[in-house]
């Protein structure tokens, strides 16, 4: 064989090798804009979830003999009806009607016991640096008792350290939802106080935007869960407050930078909007107080399930310029099945008005409701950092 032919031979396989990375390609994206769960209006329904030429080509099939559970079936979609591509469960769910928020709206949540921020170091009145806590109290326990006695705020436990008088402490701990107990030896400070280097706190507060409240008065809020600040870690909660909220001020957001809402919560019974039961990784939920009231001065829309929701022209809810209203976006990207539930879609701000005012998207706009084709179709979750015109969104389906 000479080597013309061979040269020609390795050209023809790195052809089709390329061609069929290429295929395997396609085919993997294709999977990927397949749910691999989805809420369907009726039973036997297949949903198409591709448009044009490439509509053409999936084809769906409802297997009716396999009985996933009461109301549940499969759907197989494949490319020309002979290669898979993949078997999606479909539940049948009635369309659900929302009042559809968008102002901001005031949080303060209280602790499940008292979190453990950190440990840090101590100056002792014999002028020497230590830790007593350390290699005991880890960063994300919550401590919920000293010495046999619940506690459930950071000053009881400074208390119960501080009138220790030098001797043992036993705190009872909650870490990765395991009791666990441990023992400390307080130390005196150079100021003749016990302290343990215990960095902790039991409530957090802030602001965000409301993003849908049912006709039951239960409310959804921000599409994500509240972190603590320092640790990053979801806040175990008892309960919270939503309080109204008045915006005085917006941070631009510019690259690098996010920026925020900046205003001031109504800590008052009077501006006690409704109580918060749950801090989820979807969001915070809670039960709105008086709500009849509330919803004289709120839109009802339809939700839409996540395959009926279209990249394209879309809108937010969401307070700027003194005051809520709806602003154009596009929607860039939808992730069916990301497995970061905050980030199911990648939005773009494209009001000049709205770019004008804030930069994009900011701090305190997470919770904003998007729109598309008369729907409710999810949330705004987070800015990206490096370019605030571009953030995500959770699926109004995954909230509610």
């Amino acid at each position: 064989m000479n080597a013309r032919k061979k040269y020609r031979i390795l050209v023809c396989t790195l052809l089709v090798l390329s061609v069929m990375a290429t295929a395997g390609a396609c085919v993997a994206a294709l999977k990927r804009q397949i749910p691999d769960h989805m809420t369907v209006r009726e039973r036997g329904e297949a949903p198409a979830l591709f448009s044009g030429l490439l509509g053409n080509w999936i084809e769906t099939k409802v297997e009716d003999s396999v009985e996933t559970g009461e109301g549940k079936y499969e759907i197989l979609y494949s490319l020309f009806g002979r290669i898979p591509l993949k078997t999606a469960s479909a539940s049948v769910a009635e369309s659900k009607s929302v009042y559809v928020g968008g102002a901001p709206v005031g949080i303060y949540l209280d602790t499940k016991g008292v979190y453990v921020v950190d440990t840090g170091m101590i100056q002792t009145a014999a002028g020497e640096s230590c830790c007593p806590a350390q290699g005991s109290v880890k960063s994300g326990d919550y401590i919920e008792k000293v010495d046999g006695k619940e506690i459930a705020t950071k000053e009881e436990l400074v208390e119960c350290i501080s009138t220790s008088g030098g001797k043992e402490v036993e705190l009872g701990l909650r870490r990765d939802d395991q009791e666990v107990s441990c023992t400390v030896l307080p130390v005196e400070d150079d100021t003749g106080t016990y302290r343990a280097g215990i960095w902790a706190r039991n409530n957090t507060q802030g602001i965000g935007t409301l993003t849908y409240v049912d006709e039951e008065g239960h409310f959804g809020a921000l599409g994500h869960g509240i972190s603590d600040v320092d640790t990053g870690e979801l806040l175990e909660i008892t309960d919270g407050v939503l309080y109204d909220a008045d915006v005085l001020s917006v941070v631009k957001g510019t690259q690098g930078s996010p920026g925020e809402l900046s205003g001031v919560i109504h800590y008052k019974e009077g501006y006690r909007i409704g109580v918060i039961d749950e801090n989820s990784s979807n969001g915070i939920y809670g039960t709105i107080s008086g709500f009849p009231l509330l919803a004289e001065h709120l839109t009802k829309y339809e939700t839409a399930n996540r395959q009926e929701v279209k990249t394209g022209p879309a809108s937010i809810l969401c307070f700027a310029g003194g005051t809520t209203k709806t602003f154009e976006i596009e929607i860039e990207e939808l992730r069916m099945n990301d497995k970061n539930i905050n980030k199911g879609m990648v939005l773009r701000v494209t009001d000049p008005e709205l770019l004008e005012l804030t930069g994009g998207i900011v701090q305190g706009m997470s919770g904003s409701p998007i729109l598309q084709n008369g729907r409710i179709v999810g949330a705004v979750t987070h800015v990206f950092v490096n370019n605030p015109e571009k953030g995500y969104g959770i699926f109004i389906e995954d909230m509610l």
